[in-house]
């Protein structure tokens, strides 16, 4: 085995151009390959996180997502009913503080009331349809990241004016209103109110931050027309990827529809997966192109070297110990290739990660990027295999041929 080695660091080392262009070949596959997957995969991971933070984990609203089951139904197979309702229904969620106290009881995280519904804002002849939510302050920093979205206030501001109000940011540029305005909210059910701005949030996500707003949870009750009403219970689990399960768990249990933030957003959770085909192509185009310069090296190799494979063979060397010394060029060249393509790859994410960008539509002024091991050991495997399959094919047929035809000068 030493002197496979030898050999084949011997041929190598001689032809030192040619292998220092087949390393940087794969070098700059590997090292850009790395730069590209810490890019896309920080920049998903941080929308990822916009939208994690733009809504509840877990929804549990005041609707059934299937009607309840007819008597007529349960005795006859043959019944169905469709369109069923009462004249008259109550609306929100049945004995919401038993339901939340069992579901703290399993679910790993925290659950929060609040009441939701739909208004017109008015200030200074302008009005804004909004989405209200109801919140308990003392609850919603457990649920949301609400408290961390507040800009010149916290929700605890709630507390210190009469129907005071939380606006996006993007909704008070809409009105023209300050901190200290007093705005009109009107709903549906002909309430008129008039609160006082005490805070704005920003999350970051256009369509929220220009149509939510937030106020006491009675504040909500008075605007919905229905004292003690609570027709949303807001989840955050600990571990955001198990919420569609949690959800699904949920509904099962208490029969209210619940909406995970991966079911809310669904439409764009299913372009990251095109997205990532495309990223994991164009990675695999480079490393791909990259190994075409170590199949060249180990090619040209194997042509100049042709007296030595006739040599080697006469000295007795069998066609599997010619091939092993060909391959492991090849792998020489990729693992050098894998080395110096881990510290370009680390130098460009540093360089991109010293850009700085402004732009008042970015809450940070730096690319988000992912620093994973994982990037670094996927380029560098994905770069020796395509080493080892460009070394193959001319080391199989550097082992095939006779040394007799090589002396005697045939091809």
């Amino acid at each position: 085995m030493n002197l496979v080695i030898d050999i084949a660091w011997t041929h190598v080392r001689s032809r030192a151009r040619q292998t220092f262009v087949a390393v940087a070949g794969v070098a700059t596959g590997v090292g850009f390959s790395i730069m590209m997957a810490a890019l896309m995969v920080g920049s998903q991971d941080d929308f990822m996180r916009l939208l994690i933070d733009a809504l509840p984990h877990v929804a549990v609203s005041d609707e059934r997502r299937d009607p309840p089951r007819q008597p007529a139904e349960a005795a006859y197979d043959a019944a169905e009913i469709h369109g069923l309702r009462p004249e008259e229904r109550r609306k929100g969620i049945k004995n919401p503080l038993a339901i939340m106290a069992a579901l703290e009881g399993w679910m790993p995280g925290a659950v929060a009331p609040s009441t939701k519904t739909q208004g017109i804002v008015r200030y200074a002849g302008r009005d804004v349809a909004v989405s209200i939510t109801g919140i308990d302050p003392q609850r919603e920093p457990h649920v949301s990241a609400l408290p961390r979205q507040m800009r010149r206030a916290t929700i605890a501001s709630l507390y210190t004016a009469t129907n005071a109000i939380i606006l996006g940011d993007r909704l008070a540029e809409k009105l023209g209103a300050r901190i200290g305005a007093n705005v009109t909210v009107q709903t549906s059910e002909g309430v008129n109110i008039t609160a006082t701005v005490v805070g704005f949030f920003h999350s970051g996500v256009r369509s929220v931050d220009e149509s939510n707003a937030y106020v006491l949870v009675k504040t909500a009750q008075i605007l919905a027309k229905q004292t003690g009403l609570i027709n949303e219970l807001r989840v955050r689990v600990n571990d955001p990827m198990t919420a569609n399960e949690i959800a699904q768990s949920i509904e099962a249990r208490t029969g209210y529809k619940s909406v995970s933030w991966q079911e809310a957003h669904e439409d764009l959770l299913s372009s990251f997966v095109i997205r990532n085909i495309i990223m994991y192509t164009i990675v695999g185009a480079i490393l791909l192109v990259a190994s075409f310069g170590t199949y060249n090296i180990i090619s040209t190799i194997t042509h100049e070297k042709a007296r030595d494979i006739a040599i080697m063979k006469s000295l007795g060397l069998s066609e599997t110990t010619v091939r092993r010394i060909f391959v492991l060029e090849a792998l020489i060249i990729g693992l050098g290739g894998a080395l110096a393509g881990f510290i370009l790859g680390y130098l460009l994410c540093l360089a991109l990660g010293s850009i700085e960008i402004k732009s008042p539509f970015m809450d940070s002024n730096r690319l988000p990027l992912a620093w994973s091991p994982w990037h670094y050991l996927i380029a560098a495997a994905v770069a020796l295999i395509s080493s080892l399959a460009a070394g193959y094919a001319p080391a199989r047929k550097a082992a095939r041929v006779h040394p007799v035809d090589i002396i005697r000068g045939a091809t």
